[in-house]
């Protein structure tokens, strides 16, 4: 119950359930304010110069950075989110963000930690689906990495359940580590491991903000059009900053 409050309630506030919840006003009430509003939250949240504005925020203040550039650390840590089943009998689960995988068998590689941890993330409404801690497993021996190297936490639902995983895996003296996550995720998932104890060396990935470097969006006509991709981007970054306002006061 609580996994589901956790991803439903959120979306009364986030752009698209507030404008249904202005236009539901409008219709009943038949004032112009309600309507209004609605059309200009779907607008301002469904451009890209705003949602690219909005990453910027969530992500800041984390750059991209090379595994040698690292300090060492005593295991690396991986977080869940890269994987999901893809319709056909075959039961083919496919990638749909590989930067987090990816990113910890790099810095396995370039020698930054002994020992590489994944978390078993798994949505409690697909359980035909194997955790996905299990599923990184079998790809990281895919590309030889020893599985002496390897162990993987069991099912979890949430960040917290990961730190909490990861810190019974962490024998005591031991208990510094390489992050490995999403960048708009990092502040929230780094909080909750040292909450448990953990010290953290952080190694965002899977920017959503575009470097500076590439030209700014706010130059660029097309960011100013409302697509519906630009309006997903604006509420997950609200999402986030939402679930960092809820851990915060745990």
């Amino acid at each position: 119950m609580v996994f589901l409050l956790s991803k439903l309630l959120p979306l009364l506030v986030l752009p698209l359930g507030l404008s249904l919840g202005l236009l539901l006003l409008a219709g009943f009430t038949r004032w112009r304010w309600p309507l209004i509003s609605a059309i200009t939250v779907l607008w301002v949240f469904s451009t890209g110069v705003v949602s690219q504005w909005l990453w910027r925020g969530v992500e800041r203040p984390w750059q991209r950075r090379s595994a040698p550039s690292v300090p060492t650390a005593d295991a690396i840590v991986v977080l869940s989110g890269g994987r999901h089943a893809a319709p056909g009998p075959s039961r083919v689960v496919e990638w749909h963000d590989p930067d987090r995988f990816l990113a910890g068998v790099e810095l396995f590689r370039a020698r930054r930690a002994p020992r590489l941890l994944f978390t078993g993330g798994q949505n409690p409404f697909r359980k035909g689906l194997a955790p996905e801690g299990s599923l990184y497993l079998s790809e990281a021996r895919a590309l030889g990495i020893p599985a002496d190297a390897m162990t993987s936490t069991g099912p979890v639902l949430n960040t917290a359940e990961e730190a909490r995983e990861i810190r019974a895996l962490l024998p005591s003296g031991r208990r510094r580590v390489l992050l490995v996550t999403s960048a708009f995720h990092m502040r929230r998932a780094q909080r909750l491991f040292e909450r448990q104890g953990i010290a953290v060396v952080p190694f965002p990935v899977d920017f959503q903000a575009r470097g500076s470097w590439a030209g700014s969006p706010w130059a660029d006509p097309l960011q100013w059009l409302p697509t519906a991709r630009s309006l997903d981007d604006s509420s997950r970054a609200l999402r986030e900053l939402l679930g960092r306002i809820v851990y915060r006061t745990w």
